[in-house]
């Protein structure tokens, strides 16, 4: 796999890592539980990314990024979801990401393609969608780490532990 390509495989997943250990930190119920006015659970996030990602990755260089078949706006409706349909949900979207990387290559990146009639490189593309998956991601880390109330398991370095983390990190990178 090319570099910059082999770059964009490992930031999404990344974001599907992360996203997937903040869901798994969530009590079922919780995962549909919305907090205020005009705000959206986890598990509504979860179906708007996964959209998103398989409306712009579904025969991504050769249609409009944004499909006939999706119907945004439902994404965004109260419904209730089961953890299951959850993971799979979250699953499918990074799925056809993936896919859809392992077939391109560095050379590919300047190609164009198009979302809601707007032409872009691939690159351009992929920086949009990395950017927004990110988003939302970080809103469901939010939103788990509230609604777990008070049982949070850090995702990166716990607070208080920033310098033993440097630590081993530059201990581990010692010249030879």
């Amino acid at each position: 796999m090319d570099a910059m390509i082999e770059n964009f495989l490992k930031e999404y997943q990344t974001y599907r890592r992360l996203g997937l250990k903040a869901i798994a930190q969530v009590s079922d119920d919780a995962l549909n539980q919305v907090l205020g006015a005009d705000n959206n659970s986890i598990a509504v996030i979860v179906r708007h990314i996964s959209g998103n990602l398989r409306s712009r990755f579904t025969d991504f260089l050769t249609s409009d990024g944004e499909k006939s078949w999706r119907d945004r706006d439902s994404e965004f409706a109260d419904t209730t979801y089961d953890r299951q349909t959850i993971e799979s949900m979250w699953a499918e979207g990074f799925q056809v990401v993936e896919d859809q990387l392992n077939a391109l290559t560095d050379a590919g990146l300047e190609r164009q393609v198009t979302i809601r009639g707007e032409p872009h490189t691939v690159h351009q593309a992929l920086c949009r969608s990395v950017a927004h998956t990110a988003y939302h991601v970080g809103q469901i880390v939010l939103l788990a780490r509230i609604l777990t109330e008070g049982e949070w398991q850090s995702l990166s370095i716990p607070r208080g532990q920033s310098q033993n983390f440097n630590q081993r990190m530059l201990g581990d990178k010692k010249p030879q």
